[in-house]
């Protein structure tokens, strides 16, 4: 089992920066990718960065350029920094963790509010 605790959401103006923060209880953090998830209400929830392993992350090109994930495996915790905020990022953030990166991840955290105003 895992248990996933998001961190860092809030408000920040347009053109600002946040860095989320998901810490991971359970073993071998390391053996996993983590992803993180964004969903707007009444909207499908939606991919937004993974770390597949320390070399290999993927992002949605909506966030290309803009949003950073890191995972420090000593501490449990993958980060998601994002640069450059647009009130369109407004979403709640997912941290999210699975052997593979796909849309139904096996662990979930609860997920954390970013409101970016404009």
């Amino acid at each position: 089992q895992v248990q996933l605790v998001e961190s860092g959401g809030g408000l920040v103006q347009a053109g600002g920066s946040l860095r989320l923060s998901c810490a991971a209880s359970g073993r071998d953090f390391s053996r996993y990718a983590m992803a993180w998830f964004r969903q707007v209400a009444g909207k499908e929830r939606e991919f937004v960065a993974a770390s597949r392993s320390p070399s290999r992350s993927d992002y949605a090109h909506f966030v290309k350029g803009r949003f950073t994930i890191s995972r420090d495996n000593a501490k449990n915790t993958v980060y998601l920094q994002m640069n450059s905020l647009r009130p369109e990022d407004t979403a709640v953030y997912y941290c999210a963790a699975d052997i593979t990166v796909r849309d139904e991840m096996d662990y979930w955290g609860k997920g954390i509010l970013v409101t970016v105003s404009s």
